[in-house]
């Protein structure tokens, strides 16, 4: 059988660059509002919704990568199934 990896590994650096991309996001939305002119309920409400936003994006990122995982495995167990009818599979058997 063949071996298929299963998770594919980003580098450090994408890492980083996507920690850093998401720390600066927020940080400079947080300022945003903190410098909004509007009452303080008002910008309590968009830090809220703000926060509200963030997690709703991470659970959807979950969702998105736990179905990719799982389609990943159901195709690699169709796979090994074929390969192994493949391989008892003979031809000349029955001439």
């Amino acid at each position: 059988m063949s071996e298929t990896p299963v998770k594919q590994q980003s580098t450090a650096a994408y890492f980083g660059q996507a920690v850093a991309s998401f720390a600066i996001a927020m940080v400079a939305t947080a300022i945003g509002i903190f410098q909004l002119e509007a009452d303080a309920w008002v910008r309590a409400f968009l830090g809220i919704a703000v926060l509200y936003l963030v997690t709703s994006a991470f659970t959807l990122a979950k969702v998105v990568r736990d179905k990719q995982e799982a389609g990943q495995i159901v195709s690699r167990v169709d796979q090994a199934r074929l390969e192994k009818l493949l391989a008892e599979h003979d031809p000349l058997a029955k001439l």
